[in-house]
């Protein structure tokens, strides 16, 4: 009876959130709570108690919450101030008109811009820098689409991203032993994924010198762009975008394409401070890989100094912290949402019924490559539902399964998060269709450029941890 109300409570948790009849959130607690009483569980009382079982198991995530609101106020605060905007001027202004340089501009940008672990900003910053380029050369926006996707389902399992600080919730084990192990398996994923934009770009470049050989002969100095095309969709508004694009001279050292990033004029901006900012960052990072100081407080300690030195006055420091409250509301709600759904899988039982059923069904010779098949199951799966359906619904069996095998909580989560190059470009992720709507792309078309190409990133991140040994195999 408890493996069947477990899978089911997934399997309509999965169906609620996927369907969008629930948020995460409102699903998160109340499915739970409807399939817990199901179980046995009650909501008073010294036995079977729901209230106990979901607050021994929030109580254990404050220190998730804390992260994850923390770094979201930094990385948003660094933005605000400007620290990546030197950046893309330099990346602009290095890049010139050369086809491949701007494609393998536009992924470094995106990977720098998504240490801040939300796609959305990362996509907008990056469409706003480079889509005027990649019109005003004739690049497709496609391209552009593919690569930075890439780039931020690649870096998406930094500790304060989604999908890690989501299978460290509901495995109960530490956002850092999940990556920092995982540090080779990333590094590797963004080697392939800037491999294939310079590919890409070099596409980009034959195509354009095939279609008009003397403007596009090197050393020719301009480009010519479809005249015909108008620059659409959202951040074409935005540009002022209702004329055509014509024959133009580019200039490697043009500011005016530079600044078509954030808004120059922005009164958050503090050029004065760029370096103190810059510092601050980087010292963040050695802390986060070091693991001298716990990461909350790591990001905590951060948030209140650069704050303190960025805003001096009371009056500004709370408008900022309210001006990134929408998201850290609702990343930080999820997560303690998230107690209720681990609370009664494990205080009811439930969780312990369906691994034993696992063990039970699995080949005895396929146990010891669990958390492989994790692995490979991540990829489909994250792509068909939502991170909250894999990490909260059917991570924490195939972990409980996997403990059977000497394989660890930690070592399956480090396992699970390799789809998310695949996840990231999933019509269920918000983002991804905020990026196609700015870059006026249709996702099809997106789709059949990125997926096969993500799928290559997955495998060998996946392939690296199995080399390294942070992912065990066959063990």
């Amino acid at each position: 009876m408890l493996v069947v109300l477990g899978f089911l409570m997934i399997a309509v948790f999965m169906v609620l959130i996927m369907t969008k009849r629930m948020t995460p959130v409102l699903a998160l607690i109340l499915v739970p709570t409807v399939f817990g009483l199901f179980a046995g569980g009650l909501l008073w009382g010294e036995d079977h108690n729901l209230g106990d079982m979901v607050m021994k198991s929030i109580g254990g995530l404050s220190s998730t919450a804390a992260l994850l609101m923390f770094a979201i106020i930094y990385f948003g605060l660094m933005i605000d101030v400007g620290l990546f905007d030197p950046l893309v001027r330099f990346i602009l202004r290095v890049l010139g008109n050369d086809p491949a340089k701007v494609v393998l501009g536009t992924a470094l940008l995106a990977a720098a811009v998504s240490l801040d672990g939300d796609g959305s900003t990362t996509f907008i910053v990056t469409t706003a820098a480079m889509l005027p380029v990649y019109l005003r050369l004739g690049l497709s926006p496609v391209v552009l689409t593919c690569v930075a996707g890439l780039a931020n389902g690649t870096l998406n399992i930094v500790p304060w991203g989604g999908p890690t600080i989501r299978a460290a919730t509901a495995l109960k084990v530490s956002a850092t032993d999940i990556f920092v192990p995982m540090l080779p398996s990333l590094f590797a994923g963004l080697l392939v994924a800037f491999g294939f934009a310079w590919m890409l770009g070099v596409s980009e470049r034959r195509r354009l010198r095939a279609l008009d050989p003397i403007a596009w002969a090197p050393g020719a100095g301009q480009t010519i762009a479809p005249s015909s095309k108008t620059v659409g969709g959202g951040l074409g508004k935005m540009l002022g975008g209702a004329g055509q694009l014509v024959k133009v001279k580019v200039d490697p050292a043009d500011s005016t394409m530079a600044d078509t990033v954030l808004d120059p004029d922005r009164a958050t901006l503090r050029p004065k401070l760029i370096w103190f900012n810059l510092v601050l960052t980087v010292l963040i990072m050695v802390m986060l890989v070091l693991d001298v100081i716990p990461l909350p407080y790591v990001f905590m300690l951060g948030s209140a100094i650069a704050l303190l030195v960025n805003f001096p006055k009371v009056h500004d420091q709370a408008k900022q912290l309210i001006a990134h409250a929408p998201s850290v509301v609702a990343v930080v709600a999820m997560v303690m949402a998230a107690g209720v759904l681990t609370g009664v899988l494990s205080g009811t039982g439930m969780v312990d019924a369906m691994s034993q059923w696992l063990v039970n069904i699995i080949p005895p010779s396929m146990g010891p490559f669990t958390a492989v098949l994790c692995g490979l199951i991540s990829i489909p799966a994250t792509f068909f539902m939502s991170n909250d359906a894999f990490y909260f619904g059917i991570l924490p069996v195939l972990s409980k399964t996997a403990e059977n095998y000497g394989i660890q909580p930690v070592e399956m989560a480090r396992a699970s998060i390799t789809g998310q190059p695949v996840h990231l470009q999933s019509p269920l992720v918000p983002a991804i269709l905020l990026l196609v709507s700015l870059a006026n792309v249709d996702l099809g078309d997106h789709h059949k450029k990125v997926l096969w190409r993500a799928l290559v990133v997955s495998l060998v991140m996946l392939a690296v941890g199995v080399l390294v040994g942070t992912i065990p195999f066959g063990r």
